[in-house]
């Protein structure tokens, strides 16, 4: 239990120091704007070219890929589902609402709960890899297409191509899996820089909390229940079912994949949403209120499949 009440501490400390800047008003203004395209064109591309650049591929190719890649889908295109034909959203807002549902946390929350809870921190690396390269790729490439409106079809067309988040991750990929073994000269500067993602994501997550408090807004609370509700209760349960029934893993693995399912939203949607502007309200509440529940939903996961 201690690696989940750890993560959440270190994750829950940074944050509320954002809080405190952004009331104390610190850094200006427009800080949290500043940040967060700091975040997205420089931080968060050194931190995805390294972490893929020197991941194993082979990690990539195992029945604990595909079930994370199953509930990710599942759970992804049956909230899309809802909030497109049942909530009738718009195509942002489904986009946003979806990937919150089904993008776990799997950097900030999940490495401490795979050294700790359980004894393994390889567990995150496939997700990981399969958010940042599949998933992340197609929730920008519908988020690109969908604010581009008026920008000419050029931008429609090489706005994804020219997404950084992309580009590094398919960089990243491509060093993987060639084996391009980079002297370390060239891949500690990317190392160094992006360390700073995580703390500056969440600070400016901390900062966005300033003056706003979730589920106030009546015009956005059926979405952010609905798409916590699904983040919390029905991806871990996706992920169980495959796990067990259909993939007939082990004990440890259905705990694993169950354990990994149950994380929370990631900071990530949030500073996605935040940099095309796409219900970034909805965004930080499920980010939010999905940290906070999956504490108590982790240690009951933890309690009753622990081998």
């Amino acid at each position: 239990m201690g690696g989940v009440l750890i993560g959440f501490a270190i994750i829950g400390a940074i944050i509320a120091a954002g809080y405190g800047v952004g009331r104390a008003g610190l850094l200006g203004p427009h800080a949290q704007f500043v940040m967060s395209r700091l975040a997205f064109f420089v931080l968060m591309p050194c931190l995805l070219f390294h972490t893929i650049a020197t991941a194993d591929i082979a990690a990539l190719v195992s029945p604990m890929l595909w079930v994370s890649l199953l509930s990710a889908v599942v759970v992804a295109l049956g909230t899309a589902a809802v909030f497109a034909l049942v909530l009738r959203r718009s195509v942002t807002v489904t986009t946003v609402g979806a990937l919150a549902a089904s993008y776990v946390n799997a950097n900030n929350i999940g490495l401490p709960v795979a050294v700790y809870v359980l004894g393994q921190a390889t567990a995150v690396v496939p997700v990981i890899l399969l958010q940042l390269v599949v998933m992340a790729p197609i929730a920008l490439t519908i988020l690109d297409a969908a604010t581009a409106s008026g920008r000419g079809w050029k931008r429609r067309v090489l706005g994804p191509v020219s997404n950084p988040l992309i580009i590094a991750s398919l960089l990243g990929l491509l060093c993987s899996a060639f084996r391009i073994d980079l002297p370390t000269p060239v891949l500690e500067p990317f190392s160094l820089v992006g360390a700073a993602a995580v703390p500056v994501v969440l600070l400016s997550f901390g900062m966005s909390l300033h003056g706003s408090a979730p589920l106030r807004d009546p015009a956005i609370r059926t979405d952010v229940i609905v798409a916590s509700s699904i983040k919390l209760v029905v991806m871990p349960a996706v992920a169980f079912v495959l796990a067990r029934f259909v993939f007939g893993l082990g004990e440890q693995q259905v705990f694993v994949l169950t354990t990994l399912g149950a994380l929370p939203a990631a900071q990530n949607v949030f500073n996605y949403a935040q940099r095309y502007g796409a219900a970034v309200p909805v965004a930080r509440d499920v980010v939010l209120i999905s940290t906070i529940g999956a504490v108590p939903v982790l240690v009951a996961i933890a309690a009753l499949l622990h081998p």
